[in-house]
């Protein structure tokens, strides 16, 4: 193995429906509605099903974030039953999200071993956050779906971000926190690890990385 590849949200960030959830109290958003909404998209998004979403063009940058913002915004109520404001949404929405310092810990190490690090994450408007200056000088590459127009699971935005390293899939472990991304990768030769929780990720990684080894997984 020569480089490891995080996704962003979820894995190097608190979890993502800790944030969510977050956000849905903080604003006093009906929660019920929001499932209703959002689960339809996220199943076609990450699914087995062919079908389009709103989730598919903002994550390739086919719509702007007010468009994408605008659409849900219309579709939710609050506990009372009135509107939910749409100018911002997904900045607040992930505003409870914060930095796993020991995932970037793992980065730090994993730097100081001489492998190459990257993430590639698919972009929810949250162009900011990849700027945060405690990411600085810790990633040789970032690939950001809506940047790049593609997004996981395609196979071209995997072959991309090794590409831009200047690898094969075969010498790069690819950490997810979504199975179908995570599956996506295996199939391509990533040697790939599904993160759902940190220590068994870390724990993952170490076995891997102080093994050598590649193939097909590591759960």
């Amino acid at each position: 193995m020569r480089a490891v590849i995080f996704d962003w949200g979820g894995v190097l960030t608190t979890p993502i429906n800790q944030t969510v959830r977050s956000w849905l109290d903080r604003e006093r958003i009906d929660p019920d509605r929001y499932l209703e909404v959002m689960l339809p998209w996220i199943q076609n998004a990450y699914g087995p099903g062919k079908d389009s979403s709103p989730i598919h063009a903002l994550e390739r940058g086919e719509i702007a974030e007010q468009e994408f913002e605008r659409t849900l915004a219309a579709l939710l109520i609050d506990r009372d039953g009135g509107p939910v404001p749409a100018d911002g949404l997904l900045s607040r929405m992930f505003a409870a999200s914060r930095p796993d310092t020991a995932m970037l810990d793992m980065v730090r190490q994993l730097r100081s071993v001489g492998l190459r690090t990257a993430v590639l994450s698919n972009s929810w408007g949250l162009g900011d956050f990849y700027q945060l200056p405690v990411l600085q000088g810790l990633f040789d590459d970032m690939v950001i779906s809506a940047q790049v127009g593609m997004r996981k699971p395609e196979e071209r935005i995997f072959r991309l971000a090794a590409d831009r390293l200047g690898l094969r899939p075969i010498d790069c472990v690819f950490v997810d926190d979504v199975e179908t991304n995570v599956e996506a990768a295996r199939a391509l030769g990533f040697a790939a690890v599904h993160h759902a929780e940190r220590e068994q990720t870390l724990a993952s990684l170490a076995r891997l990385l102080d093994t050598g080894a590649g193939g097909p997984a590591a759960d």
